[in-house]
C-alpha cells in the first residue's frame, strides 16, 4: 500500500474502528458508507447494487421512521423520499469510491444473515423488528465461498486494477455462544483461504483475529463487555498492518501526520473558543499541505 492509493473498507465494527484510522490519517478512505455489515451475503449485495443498480430499494416504514433493509441503522429518515436519496446517495458513493479504489479490505463478521419470511430476501439489518420477521441461516462454507467468488469476479469486471484483502473480525459473538461464535468465524477462515488460494494475483488475507487472539490473549486487551477489542488492541493491530501492508513512504507520512491527527482529536476544555478554532484551522491547513507534498487528493 502506498500514500497515494485510495482505499474502501467495508464490513463489519472492526472494519470501521481500521476505517476511521485510515481516515484519521487523512488518507483517501471510504468506510461503510450503507452502515457496518456482518456476512458475505449482505456485503456482497451492497457491492453488487453499487456497482450495477438493477433492484428497486426495499424501504419500508416502521415506528414513524422511514429504513433500508440493505442498510444498516446510520441510515434512517422521517420521509421515505428523504430516506430513498439518503440511501442512493450511499450506494453511488460507494460505486464510485470502488472504481476508483486500489485496494478493499473486506471483514467479515459472522457466516449468519438473517432472511424475510415473506420473500426470503436477506437483510443487512434488522432495524430492531420483531424477530418473527425473520429466519436465521447459518451459511455453510461452500456458500460462503459462492458468494465471495462471485462478488469478486464482479469486482474485477467494473474494477479491474483493484486488490482485495480479507480479514475476519476478532469480535466474538456471544450471542451465538462462544463455540458458535468460533465455528461461524472457522467457515469464514476456510471461505476466505479458499478466495486466496484461488485468486493469489489480486487477493490477501490480514491475520487481525488471529492478532488478537494469539499475540494479545490478555483480557486487558478487551473492552469492557470483554468481546470487543480494546483501543490499545486496535491500535496494535493497526501497528502491524503498517509494518506488513504499507511502504516506506506511506509509513513516512503517517509519523509526520501524526501531531497533526493528535491536533484535529484533541477536545477543548472551554468549547470551541475563538483560540481553538485558529488552533484547529492550522493543523487542518498543515493537514492539507502534507496531503498535497505526498500527493494525496481527497475525493
Amino acid at each position: 500500500m502506498q500514500v497515494h492509493h485510495h482505499f474502501v473498507l467495508l464490513g463489519s465494527c472492526f472494519a470501521q474502528n481500521i476505517g476511521e484510522r485510515f481516515q484519521s490519517f487523512g488518507l483517501n478512505a471510504v468506510c461503510n458508507p450503507l452502515g457496518v455489515i456482518y456476512n458475505p451475503e449482505s456485503i456482497a449485495m451492497q457491492v453488487r447494487q453499487a456497482l450495477r443498480p438493477e433492484a428497486a430499494l426495499p424501504i419500508f416504514q416502521a415506528n414513524g421512521q422511514w429504513h433500508c433493509w440493505w442498510t444498516g441503522t446510520l441510515l434512517g429518515a422521517t420521509e421515505e423520499e428523504e430516506l430513498r436519496k439518503e440511501v442512493q446517495d450511499a450506494f453511488s458513493k460507494l460505486g464510485d469510491a470502488l472504481r476508483r479504489a486500489d485496494f478493499l479490505f473486506i471483514t467479515l463478521g459472522t457466516n449468519v444473515c438473517y432472511r424475510l419470511k415473506e420473500n426470503g430476501m436477506t437483510v443487512a439489518n434488522c432495524h430492531k423488528m420483531p424477530g418473527n420477521c425473520f429466519e436465521e441461516a447459518a451459511l455453510e462454507k461452500e456458500t460462503c465461498a459462492d458468494v465471495l467468488r462471485g462478488m469478486l469476479e464482479l469486482l474485477w469486471q467494473e474494477c479491474p486494477k483493484l486488490r482485495v484483502v480479507f480479514t475476519v473480525s476478532p469480535y466474538r459473538y456471544a450471542k451465538y455462544g462462544f463455540h458458535g461464535s468460533q465455528l461461524a468465524k472457522a467457515t469464514l477462515l476456510l471461505a476466505v483461504d479458499e478466495m486466496c488460494r484461488l485468486y493469489p494475483e489480486k487477493t490477501n488475507y490480514f491475520p487481525a483475529y488471529e492478532l488478537l487472539l494469539d499475540d494479545l490473549r490478555d483480557y486487558r486487551f478487551y473492552a469492557d463487555d470483554m468481546i470487543h477489542p480494546a483501543p490499545a488492541a486496535v491500535g496494535y493491530i493497526w501497528q502491524r498492518m503498517k509494518e506488513s501492508c504499507m511502504d516506506k513512504t506511506l509509513r513516512q507520512y503517517l509519523e509526520l501526520y501524526g501531531p497533526i491527527r493528535s491536533a484535529l482529536m484533541h477536545k477543548p476544555k472551554q468549547g470551541e473558543t475563538a483560540d481553538y478554532l485558529a488552533f484547529r484551522e492550522a493543523a487542518e491547513e498543515k493537514g492539507r499541505l502534507l496531503r498535497e507534498k505526498y500527493g494525496i487528493s481527497i475525493s
